[in-house]
């Protein structure tokens, strides 16, 4: 594991990436955190488990484009985890969808109550950004990182997405409203991440623009598979209550197209994520292998 300022590391699998990630989530989360019931808090749902797809998108991109890891690379990565961990447990409290189960545990206010909840996503939320500038990147860098992870997750990004989609509950959205709708509540931060090792990487405009190509995509195959697994999954696959879009009246893509249509834009989606990919590979003469075994995930 990353321990001390000089030592660098290549991590070369996703497996590897989630187990550095969580010992260092584990292993510093505390020591920003000054109250003992809100440090309870946050750590519950911050190390419940989870894919940390977001902080290993960021941490492979990185590494794909020729560079190593260090512990300032590692914590501001890790930083986008501590914002979509806030954003679970604001969207799980009562007045937003109002779940009970959570990565396969109680949800934040099920454990701690509504109040601390709240409190614990703010937490989590504000000390994202800490993250992002408490560390020796160079401020050129993380400037730019702090104000794309601002758009992406704010009332540009995340938080318009989540609104319209309290919004869009019994109403019938159109296709293209649907795919607005997930491009910023979940695509918006899943482009962060990729984009993000370029940043850190300082990847040139034009490695950028696949970059962000990548992320869109990817971030629309999430929605499209979470949707779907929604009808077919099962709670022990997906660690959370399922058929909820159904019995709330949600707009989904299997509600609006069907099952098998569903299916079929997925699989479209993840074709045109290995397009991408053979592009930064020959953009970049480097080896992005690693993203297919985050393309894997989509796997039916």
């Amino acid at each position: 594991m990353i321990q001390h300022k000089k030592r660098t590391i290549i991590i070369s699998n996703l497996s590897a990436l989630q187990i550095e990630i969580n010992h260092f989530l584990a292993g510093n989360i505390a020591a920003d955190t000054a109250q003992p019931v809100l440090n309870a808090a946050m750590q519950y749902s911050l190390l419940a488990g989870g894919k940390r797809l977001r902080p290993a998108l960021t941490l492979a991109t990185y590494q794909s484009l020729g560079q190593t890891l260090d512990p300032d690379v590692l914590k501001a990565s890790c930083a986008v985890e501590l914002l979509h961990t806030y954003s679970l447990i604001h969207d799980d409290l009562p007045a937003m969808d109002n779940d009970d189960l959570r990565r396969g545990k109680p949800t934040n206010h099920k454990k701690f109550g509504a109040g601390i909840a709240t409190l614990a996503g703010d937490g989590l939320l504000t000390l994202a950004f800490q993250w992002l500038v408490d560390n020796q990147l160079p401020a050129t860098t993380t400037n730019q990182l702090v104000a794309k992870l601002a758009v992406a997750a704010g009332p540009a990004g995340m938080v318009a997405g989540q609104t319209s989609d309290i919004e869009g509950e019994h109403q019938h959205l159109t296709l293209s409203q649907l795919q607005l709708l997930h491009s910023q509540k979940t695509g918006a931060l899943i482009e962060y991440a990729i984009c993000a090792g370029g940043i850190l990487a300082h990847a040139q405009p034009e490695v950028m623009s696949l970059l962000s190509s990548f992320g869109k995509s990817f971030g629309l195959a999430f929605q499209i598979y979470d949707d779907l697994m929604d009808v077919v999954g099962s709670v022990e696959q997906m660690g959370k209550q399922v058929h909820k879009d159904h019995d709330e009246h949600k707009n989904t893509y299997p509600e609006l197209i069907g099952i098998d249509e569903t299916k079929a834009v997925l699989l479209d989606t993840v074709v045109q994520l290995k397009a991408i990919k053979a592009q930064l590979e020959q953009s970049t003469h480097q080896s992005f292998q690693v993203y297919d075994e985050f393309i894997a995930y989509f796997d039916l």
